[in-house]
């Protein structure tokens, strides 16, 4: 069986001259295309320096088909994407025409056309994956266009949570971001970790306001010098336009934060093995993200909003901590809960994240695709 992946996953040519994708997705085709035949993977080929949030296709069954770079809140860039929707239906049926099954992931610009165009011209095998917020109440016109016709479709839609009155072709799925050496690597990890008297805490993720960086600065500097005193890092993993701002005010704080841009996996893993706490307040349009799965796995306890899906997996008090309101005074409250917290309580969090983990690895992500979908 020959698959095909469509999505706007940045793809980039490594100084080597090899091509190279954003790494969660890479990852998981990777672990996919054991199990077909072939992988075509449309999406879109950046012509700039490759971050180091990369990596390349592991198989070689797996084919990249390039598409433009599209996509943004310009005016020009909505144009241009206008001017390319020819091109990018030309090299999408192009590529159906070649495979048994395809994954339409969404929601992305692009989507806003192709989910149409294969509802109305394609009789292939497929499926969606909407990545985002499936409950969002005020969802951008684009994302509840795409929403309102993945509920209208016959074939099946993965989404992130499980919903009231969720339309029975909408399927719940973790995304998948664990190996079964991960699971047994975290297990080791978390079984050695204690609290101590120094606490490191991390965000991973897009350096932005809606994702609550700013949140993480002002709640740490609004600690009294006792709280302070017992922090021994804050790392910020991942990058973006407001990431200078974010350093300019964190250079006048005594607490010691630590931006490293963009990390490659294995860095980043390491950040959650000497971190203790996970950190991420946001009021983005979140589906689950993923790296609250990682960070519990290697036995960071989640300090995080219960937005989307979130909440259902982190439940307050248990294996985690929930932030209301979604502020810096938030969670202010939820940080002066951790320093209050001792070593048997931080031991008894990161035990009932063992079976939750679990959900979030690659077997368990093939396993239900083939059970739920294929089959």
């Amino acid at each position: 069986m020959k698959l095909a992946i469509i999505s706007h996953t940045e793809h980039y040519k490594s100084s080597e001259g090899t091509i190279v994708g954003w790494s969660p997705t890479v990852n998981e085709i990777n672990h996919l295309s054991h199990y077909f035949e072939s992988v075509a993977h449309v999406a879109m080929f950046h012509s700039v320096k490759a971050p180091l949030s990369v990596m390349p296709y592991a198989q070689a069954n797996i084919h990249f088909v390039k598409l433009p770079t599209l996509g943004g809140r310009s005016i020009w860039s909505k144009v241009w994407l206008i001017l390319n929707i020819p091109l990018v239906l030309y090299r999408v049926h192009k590529v159906l025409k070649q495979v048994d099954v395809f994954q339409l992931r969404t929601p992305t610009g692009i989507a806003i056309f192709l989910i149409p165009y294969v509802t109305l011209f394609s009789k292939k095998k497929g499926w969606y994956k909407y990545a985002g917020n499936w409950n969002q109440k005020h969802p951008p016109f684009g994302y509840r266009l795409q929403r309102w016709l993945l509920k209208k479709q016959s074939r099946c839609v993965t989404i992130n949570g499980r919903w009231k009155n969720q339309p029975s072709h909408c399927l719940t799925f973790e995304n998948p971001c664990l190996t079964d050496e991960d699971i047994r690597d975290g297990k080791s990890v978390r079984s050695q970790k204690t609290l101590g008297r120094k606490i490191s805490f991390c965000y991973v993720g897009r350096l932005e306001t809606p994702k609550g960086v700013g949140r993480i600065i002002e709640a740490f500097n609004n600690l009294n010098d006792q709280s302070k005193a017992r922090v021994d890092e804050v790392h910020f993993v991942g990058d973006g336009i407001e990431r200078h701002h974010f350093e300019s005010i964190a250079e006048s704080s005594d607490i010691n934060f630590v931006f490293h841009g963009f990390l490659d996996r294995d860095a980043v893993f390491n950040i959650y093995k000497k971190s203790h706490i996970f950190l991420m307040p946001t009021t983005a349009s979140e589906g689950f993200p993923k790296v609250i799965a990682e960070a519990a796995n290697f036995g960071c306890i989640p300090v995080v909003s219960g937005v989307s899906a979130i909440a259902q997996y982190i439940v307050h008090n248990e294996n985690g901590f929930i932030i209301r309101p979604i502020s810096s005074q938030g969670l202010l409250e939820q940080l002066r809960a951790i320093f209050e917290m001792d070593d048997k309580t931080f031991s008894e969090f990161l035990k009932k994240n063992e079976d939750f983990v679990k959900r979030f690895t690659f077997e368990y992500y093939i396993s239900k695709i083939r059970n739920e979908i294929l089959n």
